[in-house]
């Protein structure tokens, strides 16, 4: 039998106006089991190209670092097309990435937006490709970087208690939002 990921952190970045420009919050909800450990966050660059260096970075300078056994994204992009290197942030961390996603990708106008004015866009397209299908599992979508899709779908599992997304990433969001506007939303 497959050891648990109980310690993991769950990233997702804050809510920012269109017309922004310069560095969007990204918070992380580090979890225990089902307890909130503690909260990390950094900044990265709206469009910008340091989102993996950055995450690698607040985790590994975290003093929650020595017991993650995973990390957890909303999605493979922070701060717009901030585009997150999947195996690179897996081998600066030693930790597994979970890319999630409440639904399927609309590749095709995601490679639109990319190929168009978004600066280092086919460096980004090429990032995401590289991540892979997002794969449906568990009632989500997910990209995997150094876990299998039976410990990725354990994870998924033994993370939820209010929603399909997993605690942290929930956490994440809500505490992202508050922090970023005054309130967190609700999102079912």
């Amino acid at each position: 039998m497959q050891e648990r990921l109980s310690h993991v952190v769950g990233f997702d970045d804050a809510p920012f106006a269109r017309p922004h420009r310069g560095d969007v919050l990204v918070v992380g909800a580090v979890f225990a089991g089902m307890r909130l450990d503690g909260v990390i966050s950094t900044r990265v660059r709206r469009d910008g190209a340091n989102a993996t260096a950055r995450l690698a970075e607040c985790v590994l300078d975290s003093p929650f670092a020595p017991q993650l056994h995973a990390i957890l994204l909303q999605g493979i992009t922070l701060a717009g097309f901030n585009v997150v290197d999947l195996p690179a942030l897996h081998a600066r961390t030693g930790l597994p990435i979970l890319a999630v996603a409440r639904h399927a990708p609309d590749l095709p106008a995601i490679r639109r937006a990319l190929l168009g004015p978004v600066p280092g866009g086919v460096r980004k397209w090429r990032l995401i490709e590289a991540a892979g299908v997002m794969e449906p599992l568990a009632g989500l979508y997910v990209q995997r970087c150094g876990l299998s899709p039976e410990a990725a779908q354990r994870l998924l599992e033994d993370q939820r208690v209010h929603s399909r997304l997993p605690e942290p990433l929930r956490v994440a969001h809500m505490i992202a939002g508050g922090v970023a506007t005054g309130a967190s939303r609700h999102r079912p």
